[in-house]
């Protein structure tokens, strides 16, 4: 058995003029359709979340501790 297709086939949906219009006074027919949000949304209270700040923080402090170690390599190797 094989599932119906959610869109009705337009050689046998009666009422549909070439090009797939509907005659004025005519409902289109049934199909699947996506349709927009019914309310806003609300907005975000806060442009960062606690976990975000903690991960940046994490991060700088990581790129820190890199960098400061290349300048630590770097002039023990020169000097």
């Amino acid at each position: 058995m094989t599932a119906q297709p959610p869109d009705p086939d337009p050689a046998r949906t009666p009422g549909l003029e070439p090009g797939g219009g509907v005659r004025p006074g005519e409902l289109p027919p049934d199909s699947a359709q996506t349709s927009g949000l019914t309310e806003p949304q609300p907005r975000v209270r806060h442009r960062f979340t606690a976990t975000s700040v903690v991960t940046f923080v994490a991060i700088a402090v990581f790129l820190l501790l890199f960098i400061v170690t290349g300048i630590v390599l770097v002039v023990d190797l020169i000097g």
